[in-house]
């Protein structure tokens, strides 16, 4: 399913908005209506193309048999993704893509069953629907088995569950560095502003495969000042200019708006740089015509496969020259010291907008945003189909 594994770049991509996805969703739900109306000889297809499995396959197999009811297929499937880790993705995706109503029943007996695996997927399929498993969740929360702990302590946070607060202190604790995590990720979501906050920035301050998502919340949880101590100490600690570019655009502060031009400069720094602009002002480079054909000497190769892995991949090149100008007529109109997210100090309506008006990392980070403004709020799942996105945001679901 060439499709799918688009999908699961685009819905983290710097490039898409929510129409462009739903175009894309458009053409998958084709694909999977027409392995529906195959019935059986679809089924058998999706088994034929398992027999190298990979995260897309898994996902199209998943939602047949989900959709078609076929719990023996079903259990063979969760088999499969239990025992070849790399394709649990694509089996988690499936249960995201199918409706809640399909689910019915299924994540009951999932939530049930004596195999954490499969109590796994039943809570990544409520987080993902944004449904508040409730016993089961709270049960998970004190399992043996460490992935389950910490799935359960990473939907408290997606979900909102303020009730459950005092479940992510002892997590701080835990054997487990992914349940250290996630609690405190979660109690930062659910409100907390010291000791969860505390270790959610030293989780900034060191590589590893937390860091990033620390950066995306504590440095927008943090007071202004703290946020420009980090930076600095980010600096100081030999941190690497990406992530200081990173950083800089998720502060949000316009004084740092000449430094990211300067950066602009440097064909290895200029896209993301422009990114973090376009964070702090709102800003659409490529739409107001302050980009610039890439330079000829990073003109990628077609048959590079690095260059196909490319992070800053669909960003505009910025023009650093038209940019400046542009900010010199217009700095005025942006406080330094103030926090500033797409244009506007960070505010609930601003972030609204940008959830359907904006590119995808751009909505990540709007839906983090609610989260923080409004304690309690389930984070907005811009992963979700893009029928089921547009329904929320109008409020029609």
């Amino acid at each position: 399913m060439v499709l799918h594994n688009v999908r699961m770049a685009q819905v983290r991509a710097p490039h898409v908005k929510l129409h462009h996805l739903g175009r894309l969703d458009e053409r998958l739900a084709a694909h999977l209506d027409g392995l529906a109306v195959a019935g059986e000889f679809g089924s058998r297809l999706c088994d034929a193309a398992l027999e190298n499995p990979g995260a897309s396959e898994l996902f199209a197999a998943t939602v047949r048999a989900l959709e078609g009811g076929d719990a023996a297929r079903l259990e063979r499937l969760l088999a499969l993704a239990e025992a070849v880790p790399e394709t649990q993705g694509g089996l988690s995706s499936a249960f995201g893509w199918v409706s809640s109503g399909v689910l019915q029943g299924t994540v009951r007996g999932l939530l049930s069953s004596p195999t954490p695996f499969h109590r796994w997927v039943g809570l990544t399929a409520c987080a993902m629907h944004r449904v508040d498993a409730g016993a089961d969740l709270e049960r998970a929360l004190d399992d043996p088995h460490p992935g389950l702990r910490a799935r359960a302590l990473r939907t408290l946070g997606v979900l909102g569950r303020r009730e459950s607060f005092d479940a992510t202190r002892p997590a701080l604790h835990d054997r487990s560095e992914s349940c250290r995590f996630w609690g405190a990720w979660s109690a930062v979501m659910l409100g907390n502003r010291s000791f969860a906050l505390d270790w959610l920035v030293e989780y900034c301050r060191r590589s590893g495969p937390f860091r990033e998502r620390s950066l995306q919340l504590a440095l927008r949880a943090v007071d202004l000042p703290r946020a420009h101590q980090l930076i600095q100490d980010l600096a100081r600690d030999g941190g690497d200019t990406r992530t200081l570019i990173r950083a800089v655009g998720i502060v949000g502060d316009p004084h740092h708006v000449p430094w990211l031009i300067e950066r602009m400069e440097d064909p290895g720094l200029a896209r993301l740089a422009g990114e973090s602009f376009s964070l702090i002002t709102g800003l659409d480079l490529a739409y107001l015509d302050l980009e610039q054909p890439p330079p000829a000497e990073v003109e990628p190769d077609p048959g590079d496969d690095e260059a196909a892995m490319d992070p800053d991949d669909g960003l505009p090149w910025p023009d650093p020259a038209g940019i400046g100008t542009w900010w010199a007529a217009n700095a005025r109109r942006f406080q330094a010291g103030v926090r500033h997210f797409m244009g506007e100090p960070a505010n609930p309506e601003n972030c609204t907008r940008v959830l359907g008006e904006g590119y995808q990392r751009q909505r990540l980070a709007a839906g983090l945003y609610l989260c923080l403004l409004r304690p309690g709020k389930p984070l907005f799942n811009t992963a979700a189909p893009a029928p089921r996105q547009q329904q929320r945001l109008t409020g029609s679901d």
